[in-house]
């Protein structure tokens, strides 16, 4: 899953025109960097300085202003990321809830730590600060989905689902 960052980047045809409609829908362009950004992470797969730099210009906003966005938000990647990129909250909650058991269960079942992507670029995994969703701990973000209240099982069936390409929402039950 290794990319290459590009040297210069530009929207491709269809992310151009979504970028276009966009603009008509928001009432500035400082409004539209998170859906600009998310346009970006999606043709590509992150986010790089030079991709940074071009929504920056394409919004006429200064480049640290989107690059602060970017630093904010766990949900854009500044690398590369797993098929299946896993964020476990480690706020409070989470932490008392039993966070650091599912990042050790993590370990043991795909065989990678925070920050760390398997070979074959499948997982990837890394803790975060809150996700929002402290009534549901302990709970974890993947694939752009919520998986909340996880126990050992429920962790268990969601990872083994990927493994075996099934959707692992599909095991988001006790």
């Amino acid at each position: 899953m290794e990319s290459t960052a590009p040297t210069s980047f530009s929207y491709d045809a269809d992310n151009e025109a979504k970028f276009q409609d966009l603009l008509t829908k928001y009432p500035t362009k400082q409004a539209v960097v998170l859906p600009a950004l998310w346009l970006a992470q999606d043709q590509f797969g992150y986010l790089t300085p030079d991709l940074m730099d071009y929504v920056a210009k394409r919004l006429e906003r200064p480049p640290v202003q989107v690059y602060s966005v970017v630093e904010f938000y766990t949900m854009f990647h500044t690398r590369p990321v797993g098929e299946h990129h896993i964020q476990v909250c480690q706020t409070l909650t989470c932490t008392m809830r039993g966070c650091e058991d599912l990042q050790d269960l993590i370990h043991d079942e795909i065989g990678i730590g925070p920050g760390e992507m398997t070979k074959d670029g499948k997982f990837s995994f890394e803790t975060v600060e809150c996700l929002g969703s402290c009534g549901t701990a302990p709970m974890m973000r993947m694939d752009n989905r919520y998986f909340e209240g996880l126990s050992r099982e429920k962790l268990k069936r969601i990872l083994q689902a990927c493994k075996e390409g099934r959707n692992p929402a599909d095991e988001d039950h006790d």
